[in-house]
């Protein structure tokens, strides 16, 4: 049988990217803080130390955007080990949030990711004169009230939503990111 390098070389790299992409999931199972958040979860401010889960009424009616992480209930573990967790959360009046947004908002309390879908920046700014969400890095404009779709700049997507409910007064994850969170390298 001849040797051939580039068959061995192969068949390592292929060994190679399946031990990372393993070693990849496991660290999200063995760090609950970075996995995504889950139904059930809890959202908390960004910078509360005291991680005291927030209610509709601690969100600005259509001011500035507020920064959160989600929460597991049980462990208290905050998700903020991975910064694509980041999330955003505005409120509006109800009947100002387009038919395919008010069903994934909490008494007109929405959801979003941070993380820009062109280059992974942060969104981190409010334009109150049009009620939008804005990426300062390559100037991509978000519409909140209209499923997070994008209004302006590069951005290819819209911002993945994370749908909301109300349980014990509290904001609560109703289910997952409706997509998966990433963004163009390019």
């Amino acid at each position: 049988m001849l040797y051939d390098p580039f068959v061995r070389r192969r068949t390592v790299l292929k060994a190679g990217v399946g031990c990372c992409i393993q070693l990849g999931l496991s660290n999200a199972a063995d760090n609950p803080a970075s996995a995504r958040p889950k139904e059930g979860d809890l959202l908390v401010k960004v910078d509360d130390k005291n991680a005291i889960p927030l209610t509709a009424a601690d969100i600005p009616l259509a001011g500035e955007q507020l920064a959160a992480w989600a929460m597991d209930p049980a462990g208290k573990t905050i998700r903020s080990g991975d910064r694509l967790n980041r999330i955003l959360v505005l409120r509006f009046s109800p009947d100002q949030l387009s038919p395919e947004t008010k069903p994934r908002s909490a008494e007109g309390v929405v959801a979003y990711t941070a993380i820009c879908t062109h280059a992974g920046c942060e969104v981190t700014d409010w334009i109150p004169e049009t009620q939008k969400v804005f990426c300062p890095c390559h100037d991509s404009t978000f519409d909140p009230k209209d499923s997070g779709k994008v209004v302006d700049g590069p951005a290819p997507r819209m911002l993945p939503a994370l749908p909301l409910k109300i349980v014990d007064g509290k904001l609560v994850v109703a289910k997952p990111f409706t997509e998966r969170i990433y963004f163009d390298k390019s």
